[in-house]
């Protein structure tokens, strides 16, 4: 008796450790969803996180994505706040607009560490440097989008502001970017360097007159909203982690192709150029690998001295009315070790 007793009980615990096994096996399979959303289609701009998806790097961490891409980076932010998206691949500028407004939206990770945009030019223009640019047009791809902040940067540094040494005007990009050039509606282009490339790939040979020591204005990254962070700080850590895996695949040569093929299956027509896709993987690659001195931080990590020189831009050019009262919460660095650990 007392040995069918205790074959029982042992019966019965391993049926109740195999429950929890399988039920545990059940949740670590239940992948967590979520919506990125990206300010343009371009999946080359974004190889980090299209190599991320082709590569099965979210997989691994357990993420299902669906990307999403919205028009220039005040729909992203409104994505976030709406709760239609968790993360978001907004500018600097147009993050620190939306703080100043009120929206809690946080800067987790610096995917370009240095500057995605250059102020252009045709080649035969007379103009030489930004200050040649008074009471002419520049073009910008949209009217709220990031490459407009940088270039009221550029052009504060050589005393002009806007509509009154110069005027903006949206042009869009690609084809139709190119058309305006052509037509001399503008006198100069606030293109990415994705922008440039498909311009240039389209007979138009641009010169760029982007005065020294704005590399560190950086491009676009990846942020939340601080209701997000604070409660799924996990699935973010999973997310940069994912992403690290994707950049450092896509910045060794050798991965090249796969990194073309991998953008290709978010955005087919992107890929059917072959050679102009090879040229806007180089011009990205350039711009998110960072800079040297940073390098030993890991991926994703947001000098605080370039946010600084992002907010007094913003302010000086009236981007933001005033210094915001607490610079540092738009940003945070928490997760980078996290992400980097091998």
């Amino acid at each position: 008796m007392a040995y069918r007793t205790s074959s029982t009980r042992i019966g019965i615990l391993a049926g109740l450790a195999a429950l929890a096994l399988s039920s545990t096996a059940a949740l670590a399979q239940e992948p967590t969803a979520l919506t990125i959303v990206v300010p343009n289609p371009s999946a080359l701009n974004n190889f980090p996180l299209h190599n991320a998806i082709g590569e099965g790097y979210f997989e691994e961490e357990g993420l299902t994505i669906t990307v999403e891409a919205v028009n220039g980076s005040a729909s992203v932010l409104q994505a976030l706040a709406s709760g239609q998206a968790q993360i978001g691949n907004p500018g600097p500028g147009p993050v620190l607009s939306a703080r100043e407004r009120g929206e809690e939206v946080v800067f987790i990770y610096n995917q370009y560490p240095n500057s995605i945009f250059g102020l252009v030019v045709p080649e035969e223009s007379d103009v030489q440097d930004p200050s040649a640019l008074k009471d002419k047009v520049i073009g910008v791809g949209t009217a709220d989008g990031a490459e407009v902040g940088f270039t009221r940067a550029i052009m504060a540094e050589s005393g002009l502001m806007e509509n009154e040494g110069y005027e903006f005007l949206a042009i869009g990009d690609g084809g139709t970017a190119a058309a305006a050039i052509l037509g001399d509606e503008v006198a100069a282009y606030a293109a990415a360097a994705s922008d440039a490339a498909i311009i240039e790939a389209r007979g138009i040979p641009l010169r760029e007159i982007t005065p020294d020591g704005f590399l560190s204005y950086f491009g676009n990254g990846w942020a939340v909203t601080q209701a997000y962070l604070d409660e799924n700080a996990d699935v973010i850590e999973r997310f940069g982690r994912a992403l690290v895996k994707g950049t450092r695949f896509g910045l060794d040569p050798a991965n090249n192709e796969k990194t073309l093929a991998n953008a290709a299956a978010a955005n087919p027509q992107e890929g059917e150029d072959t050679a102009l896709a090879a040229l806007l993987l180089e011009a990205a690659q350039t711009r998110i690998n960072p800079q040297e001195q940073f390098r030993g931080e890991g991926f994703g990590y947001q000098p605080p001295e370039h946010w600084q020189l992002w907010h007094e831009a913003q302010v000086e050019t009236g981007a933001l009315k005033a210094p915001l009262p607490d610079l540092e919460a738009a940003y945070t660095n928490q997760f980078v070790e996290a992400w980097n650990a091998e």
